[in-house]
């Protein structure tokens, strides 16, 4: 999920692979959803994330507003909710919404495209009847009396999701990205803009965290929806047939009968923290792992989830061209490169970092931030490139690789929990996290036919220049520094970081001016 292999001596991966489209071959009368225009897959990252950039920079420096205007216990009841509807939004579509970029004709895209929003339809209606008759049982369960006024929000919030998920990925077959990044925008300024004006207002409530929660998606959905119907509405009104949507479930019945299963051991196991904190301490340590762990993701969230729709994209193509391992060695550095390092500072300075910028009242979730870092850096490595898995068909390795994850994070966060320490149980989790998206990674790059050499040599690349780094900020700790000072020092090593590494590559530099004449023109 980057922009570059990241040894900047090395060709960028845009010049070693060709990244020509994949045509369909559509019928004479059908409409091409595919452009012609040939692409770059760094140009491609920057659209999904140079769009982005803005709206994320201003949750960035609202954040420290939103977090003195709500109580840790809001944040707390606002990730339970999400923890629900992410669990149910995985099933949304039945998983069909990973085969949409497959195909090589448009027509069968197109048919896996309504098949994934009918099932969204359907699963959304079938969460009503749950949510009204099982409202006792389900806050017996979570011990969550305070999200019973929202539970209502639950269906609404799925479909939303699950819609904007599936148009998401037809929208990354026809290489839209600008459009991709607008809904992204769209979708974080109205959510913190709100939020922020409802609690100047005398509105800072759980139930404005979680309406704005819902109001995001529906916007992108929206967006996006309306952004498709425009360029391919003749392609799907061509298109779309019963027949030929059995035919495209029939095909790739894979899918729902592993990715199912994966995704939602895999969406469990990432919303244990948020129901088991629950169930061992309370709301207000749920709502500081939340934010701590919202940080950590939030940019490593926007860059990787853009690089991933790429790679996704590009190694689809790529294992029709026999250049997957080329591509994946080139993702891997390039995540290696942006992740590793400002997770590693984060380690030594992220309590006093949270202090500095949400607040001291949000210090202990900056020691839960140090705590996570490095799982986190793993997370981000693997996470795009385990795409691999739907673009080699291997969705039964997906699903024992995060039956392992799911059942090693239930088992640390339950011993922290008996033990009655929430730190335990978060550097538990961390441990077992690192270990497993550690083994997740290194499987991947070797099914892709990545060289061991090559793992070895992006992690020598970067973990020498954090040494020094390190040093300076265990030393400011040693000698008493501000928490004000010493965040200032790692933030201005980290731009360093990435100054000096961008610096060395003119390729770099050419497709900058690439990038500024497209927006010019």
């Amino acid at each position: 999920m980057v922009l570059e292999s990241y040894n900047w001596q090395r060709p960028m991966v845009e010049e070693v692979v060709s990244t020509g489209d994949l045509t369909a071959n559509p019928q004479p009368t059908a409409p091409k959803a595919r452009g012609g225009k040939k692409s770059t897959f760094a140009g491609d990252v920057l659209k999904l994330v140079s769009g982005t950039t803005v709206a994320q920079a201003l949750g960035v420096l609202l954040a420290p507003l939103l977090t003195r205007l709500y109580s840790p216990e809001s944040f707390g009841v606002l990730a339970l909710f999400t923890s629900i509807t992410s669990i149910v939004g995985v099933v949304a579509s039945l998983r069909y919404e990973l085969a949409i970029m497959l195909p090589e004709a448009d027509e069968e895209g197109a048919n896996l495209l309504a098949v994934s929003l009918g099932f969204v339809l359907l699963i959304t209606g079938l969460t009503v009847p749950v949510v009204i008759l099982g409202r006792p049982l389900l806050l017996h369960l979570l011990k969550a009396p305070a999200l019973g006024p929202y539970l209502w929000l639950i269906p609404a919030m799925v479909f939303f999701a699950g819609a904007f998920e599936a148009l998401n990925y037809w929208n990354s077959r026809t290489r839209h990205f600008g459009r991709q990044s607008l809904a992204q925008v769209i979708s974080t300024t109205s959510t913190q803009v709100t939020r922020l004006g409802a609690g100047y207002a005398g509105h800072a409530t759980t139930g404005t965290q979680i309406g704005t929660a819902v109001l995001g998606p529906a916007l992108s959905a929206f967006v996006l929806g309306c952004g498709i119907w425009h360029d391919n509405g003749r392609l799907f009104r061509f298109s779309v047939r019963w027949q030929r949507m059995l035919a495209g479930m029939k095909r790739y019945q894979r899918f729902p009968l592993f990715e199912i299963w994966s995704g939602l051991l895999n969406t469990v196991s990432w919303q244990l923290p948020a129901l088991l904190l629950t169930q061992f301490f309370s709301a207000t340590v749920v709502g500081h792992y939340s934010l701590g762990l919202r940080v950590l993701q939030l940019p490593m969230g926007v860059i990787g989830g853009a690089i991933g729709r790429v790679f996704f994209q590009r190694a689809a193509e790529a294992r029709i061209e026999g250049k997957l391992a080329q591509v994946t060695q080139g993702g891997f550095r390039r995540l290696v490169m942006i992740g590793l390092f400002p997770m590693l500072i984060l380690a030594l300075i992220g309590r006093e970092a949270f202090a500095v910028v949400f607040g001291a009242q949000w210090a202990e979730a900056g020691t839960y931030a140090q705590i996570l870092s490095v799982w986190t850096c793993f997370w981000f490595i693997s996470s795009p490139l385990s795409t691999l898995y739907g673009v080699l068909e291997r969705q039964d390795l997906s699903l024992a690789l995060n039956g392992v994850i799911f059942a090693t994070r239930l088992l640390s966060l339950w011993i922290g929990g008996l033990l009655q320490n929430p730190r335990m149980a978060l550097v538990l989790f961390a441990l077992s996290g690192t270990l497993t998206y550690g083994y997740l990674t290194v499987k991947i790059v070797s099914m892709a036919g990545v060289p061991w050499r090559e793992v070895w040599s992006a992690l020598g690349a970067v973990l020498p220049r954090f040494v020094p780094t390190g040093a300076v900020l265990i030393l400011l700790k040693a000698v008493g520094a501000s928490p004000w000072a010493i965040t200032a020092v790692a933030g201005v090593l980290i731009a360093a970081h990435y100054a000096w590494e961008m610096g060395r590559d003119p390729r770099f530099h050419s497709l900058m001016r690439r990038v500024r004449s497209h927006e010019e023109g």
